[in-house]
């Protein structure tokens, strides 16, 4: 190949890496990173990123110089010379590729080992899915569960996951790791923030009509105010999980239905704010449709929708303190 050949082609795939470099770098592809796990995964997506922007601007160079310099000119009709294959060009073109997926597979084995190290001593908090809300419960001497995640900076936590019902995923976009939450089988994830923040929880598996709902707010505070919160918790700074309104919370009921004294107001379900008791007493009637959805469809909604496992799940206290809960909203509104 002449010298000037060899000069267009490296302009060429000089330009075509500029422009690919200016997407790759212009554009937010990832969120603002706020854990270790998070910063790895982000070194191995622009280490793949820089590789496939190199081979990008070759193949560019290569199609661009082929098309200026070697395109059929007009009414030329005649067949292009016969050429043999170049055995030395075809073992370096497969030889390249093979190296470089080789080198991005130990960086992607490298960091999935560490991403999945929790070291000696990680904060270990128990994480429950339920359509459509997740619940946390958090070790120490005081048992604390509430529906929202805090957790301290800069220190390794083992989430221990749970589903009462269907698949949900656990996924923080700014920690990274992401792990389903499957019914009967115990799946972990490591996480550790190192960026104070409110975040949120997104369920990254279809789990229901409410599955847009289901989401959590997470909190990255400093040791002592992580201490502080459980403390608060412990004392009563929040209310029992066993209360009416805990329970509405914790199993994610207004994450279907609108109830004015929980501050919601999904439609998914039908309103609890005037509910229909069909004839029924009223308590009866709510703990009849807590238990048994299909027995009582409200007029517009179909079966098969609100989760059937709640007397499982929720015992019988619980199901006592929503079904009060909800009689006394509906007192309070009228």
């Amino acid at each position: 190949m002449r010298r000037g050949s060899i000069v267009r082609l490296t302009i060429y795939g000089v330009l075509a890496g500029i422009v690919a470099s200016v997407v790759a770098v212009l554009v937010p592809w990832l969120p603002t990173s706020a854990s270790e796990e998070m910063d790895r995964i982000e070194f191995t997506f622009w280490f793949t990123t820089v590789i496939c922007i190199a081979v990008f601007a070759v193949v560019a160079a290569a199609i661009v110089y082929s098309v200026l310099n070697f395109r059929v000119q007009p009414e030329d009709e005649t067949d292009g010379p016969p050429i043999h294959g170049h055995t030395g060009l075809e073992i370096v073109w497969t030889a390249i590729p093979a190296v470089l997926v080789t080198a991005i597979s130990i960086v992607s084995a490298i960091v999935l080992a560490k991403n999945d190290n929790t070291g000696p001593n990680p904060l270990r908090i128990s994480v429950t899915a339920q359509q459509f809300a997740w619940k946390f419960e958090y070790p120490g001497g005081d048992k604390v569960v509430s529906g929202e995640l805090v957790l301290p900076v800069n220190r390794p936590v083992k989430l221990t996951l749970h589903s009462l019902d269907v698949i949900h995923a656990f996924w923080v976009p700014e920690f990274g790791q992401k792990s389903d939450a499957v019914p009967g089988i115990e799946t972990t994830l490591v996480i550790t923030p190192n960026r104070v923040g409110e975040y949120a929880i997104v369920c990254t598996e279809l789990c229901g009509l409410g599955h847009s709902t289901m989401r959590a707010p997470v909190r990255v505070v400093q040791q002592a105010a992580y201490e502080k919160y459980l403390a608060d918790e412990a004392a009563g700074g929040a209310p029992d999980e066993t209360s009416g309104a805990a329970v509405f919370t914790t199993a994610g009921c207004g994450g279907c239905h609108a109830f004015a004294p929980a501050g919601t107001d999904s439609q998914v379900g039908p309103s609890l704010d005037a509910v229909d008791p069909q004839g029924q007493p009223l308590k009866d009637f709510l703990l009849e449709s807590i238990e048994d959805p299909n027995a009582v469809l409200a007029s517009g909604y179909q079966p098969d929708v609100m989760p059937n496992t709640y007397d499982k799940s929720l015992s019988e206290e619980q199901l006592d303190a929503l079904v009060q809960y909800l009689v006394d909203g509906q007192e309070g509104s009228e």
